[in-house]
């Protein structure tokens, strides 16, 4: 005990040692106060060798032998130390500390890796290879996979407490497509799940959501399915808002027949809209026409509005009227979907824009930048990563790199 003190004693001594050290030569350096920027700069760069000095004296003694020493890649730059000190503890095919592999995962999911590297040296001094964040990027990703499947396997379904149980939840899921090298676009499935409780009022005009449990899948719809169902079997209030995809309302009435299902109102207007298009040539008789109908589609029963384009005149085009034909039938296959105006009278919402918004925010604006091409392992990893971060649930990253340094 006396001589672990004495260590310690000594570490510290040691340690101040290096700060007056650097801090002498910087308060000796007359240059420093030509301005402000440098005075601040030269700080800045006098405390980054403290830190990876003082780093260093902590982990002790560094043995002679090569096979007893190891270098390690930290956040305050790369040093060599005993193989034995907790800090090289980190997985062994990165020589990189565990605190920095989270600190790499979480630039590299922000923006694409060589940007990361860059952001990281401006911010730290510290120089991380673009690759290295890519793989390590990679593999964590992999580990949120990994961790997800075993977690369906063996729980079956997401515990929530009774309050949340019971609770009004919304789900959407919708598709969007990316570039892979081995097989050129290919759909991501995303999924987005949040309480009506998540919805806050800034003002009349404003919502906003506060909080989401996305879920991501590159793949089949067989595949991304469960992991929806994983979030959402354990809750007995659901409101599904969804655009008319055949694949979507076939799971929801197979798997939820007790939700509540609601057609996107905008996707439903945008059939209106291209149907307008057609049978009104002149462009302000079709504004007023469509608004009127899409009046009458928030405010009364939704056989007044498929009535109404019921009783329009016949066209002597045939292709309008078979387009009129196939509206009225996409309308009447959807008519307990559209019931907006008692969606409205219970408080619902009836648009799936958090869904677009998910797309561009969560997936998009990370992994479909330009001239990106992704492997198709490497896009579910950086997805799953996304996901992560974009759901709050960033402590499972910050789990397995605690994991990888015990």
């Amino acid at each position: 005990m006396l001589f672990f003190g004495k260590k310690t004693m000594e570490t510290k001594a040691a340690a101040l040692k290096v700060f007056e050290k650097y801090y002498s030569e910087w308060e000796a350096n007359k240059s420093r106060m030509n301005n402000g920027y440098t005075y601040e700069s030269t700080f800045v760069e006098m405390m980054r060798k403290v830190e990876t000095e003082v780093l260093q004296v902590s982990t002790g003694h560094v043995p002679k032998g090569k096979n007893e020493k190891k270098k390690v890649q930290t956040s305050v730059g790369k040093l060599e130390i005993n193989k034995k000190h907790v800090l090289t503890q980190s997985p062994s095919e990165f020589s990189v500390s565990s605190y920095t592999q989270e600190l790499m995962c979480y630039m590299g999911q922000h923006m694409v890796f060589e940007d990361a590297s860059e952001v990281i040296k401006t911010l730290s001094g510290v120089e991380l290879n673009a690759k290295q964040i890519e793989r390590i990027c990679h593999k964590y990703g992999q580990w949120i996979e990994e961790e997800d499947l075993a977690l369906m396997k063996k729980s079956g379904q997401q515990a929530y407490s009774k309050q949340e149980i019971e609770a009004v939840h919304y789900a959407s899921v919708d598709g969007s497509m990316y570039l892979t090298r081995e097989q050129g676009w290919k759909e991501i499935k995303l999924g987005r799940i949040f309480k009506a409780s998540d919805i806050v009022e800034v003002n009349e005009k404003r919502n906003i959501l506060v909080d989401s449990t996305f879920v991501g899948h590159l793949g089949t719809h067989t595949d991304f399915l469960p992991k929806m169902e994983y979030h959402l079997d354990g809750l007995k209030n659901v409101v599904f808002i969804a655009d008319g995809a055949k694949w979507i309302w076939n799971w929801i009435e197979d798997a939820y027949p007790e939700s509540i299902q609601i057609l996107d109102f905008f996707h439903a207007l945008e059939h209106l809209c291209q149907f307008a298009k057609q049978y009104y040539l002149d462009e302000k008789i079709r504004n007023k026409w469509i608004d009127k109908q899409a009046t009458c589609l928030k405010e009364e029963d939704v056989s007044v509005f498929i009535k109404n384009i019921e009783v329009l005149p016949i066209s002597i085009n045939p292709k309008i009227e078979e387009s009129k034909r196939l509206l009225l039938e996409y309308y009447k296959t959807h008519k307990n979907r559209m019931q907006y105006k008692k969606f409205l009278d219970d408080g619902l919402l009836i648009g799936s824009g958090a869904m677009e918004a998910a797309h561009r925010n969560v997936l998009q604006q990370r992994l479909k930048l330009s001239g990106q091409r992704w492997t198709i392992e490497g896009l579910q990893q950086m997805t799953q990563l996304r996901v992560v971060y974009k759901s709050d649930k960033w402590d499972r990253i910050k789990k397995f790199a605690t994991k990888n340094a015990a």
